[in-house]
């Protein structure tokens, strides 16, 4: 009697133990699968469509290209920083214009003082005059202040193009935008050829761009610094109206980019 009920307990502890680790073991197969999936924030505003453009614009700061004749001009004219200005001392508005390789931006600035104090790119690069490019390339918005969930570009008056990193310090992307810029008298022609990457980028590691296409969308904003001799930029000059009080938020959340739509 005694064996048979040692048995019997050895047949339940061992069945106890099956199910256990079944129940592991199913609990591992349920939660092996999930991964995480950005959700978007943005609402879409400021909705412009943008340009194919059949014949590449040449960079060469002329806008004699066929596509900027055909598409039209947009202002900078949205005060993000600083004290109200004149038109004597600053104009700005911009045309763009799409391949499947890359976005094509014009941009022309009547500003009376061009002001470069820092000769080295990495440092206070925001206080020089200096065009600013934002893009979020699956347009979902959000915090971008030190992912690759969109970029800020500062377009340096050299054509260097800074960003912040993931770790949180400036480096040069000089391989995703390629500029030209010609002054003549206090008028300043920017051509950019900017090449798009999402969120999968990586620093040091071969990144493929995102190949554009009819109807996309893409989060998109233009801006520049304007400092006429001061320690700090004077002006800070955006395309995209941005309600509040603090106005200075591209280079950290997305979602205060407008929207781009590709078309054909």
């Amino acid at each position: 009697m005694k064996q048979i009920l040692i048995a019997y307990i050895l047949i339940i502890v061992l069945s106890c133990k099956t199910e256990k680790k079944n129940a592991i073991a199913n609990t591992s197969t349920s939660i092996e699968p999930t991964t995480t999936t950005r959700i978007s924030t943005k609402k879409d505003h400021q909705i412009r469509e943008i340009k194919k453009a059949t014949i590449v614009p040449k960079l060469d700061g002329i806008m004699d290209d066929p596509i900027w004749k055909e598409v039209k001009w947009y202002g900078l004219d949205q005060r993000w920083l600083g004290e109200e200005y004149t038109v004597d001392d600053f104009f700005g508005r911009y045309k763009m214009a799409w391949t499947p390789e890359a976005i094509y931006i014009l941009v022309e600035i009547k500003d009376d003082k061009i002001y470069d104090q820092y000769k080295d790119p990495l440092t206070l690069w925001w206080d020089d005059d200096c065009v600013e490019i934002f893009i979020d390339a699956d347009n979902s918005g959000g915090n971008h202040q030190f992912t690759n969930n969109a970029f800020a570009y500062h377009v340096a008056l050299d054509g260097n193009v800074v960003d912040l990193g993931k770790d949180e310090k400036p480096l040069l992307y000089n391989n995703h935008i390629t500029t030209k810029r010609v002054t003549k008298g206090d008028v300043t022609v920017w051509e950019f050829e900017m090449i798009v990457y999402d969120d999968s980028y990586e620093e040091g590691k071969v990144n493929d761009p995102v190949i554009l296409s009819k109807d996309q969308k893409l989060g998109f904003a233009i801006a520049y610094n304007d400092n006429d001799g001061s320690k700090e930029r004077e002006n800070f000059i955006g395309s995209v109206f941005i309600p509040g009080e603090e106005k200075n938020l591209g280079w950290i959340n997305a979602d205060v980019f407008g929207t781009i739509v590709l078309k054909e």
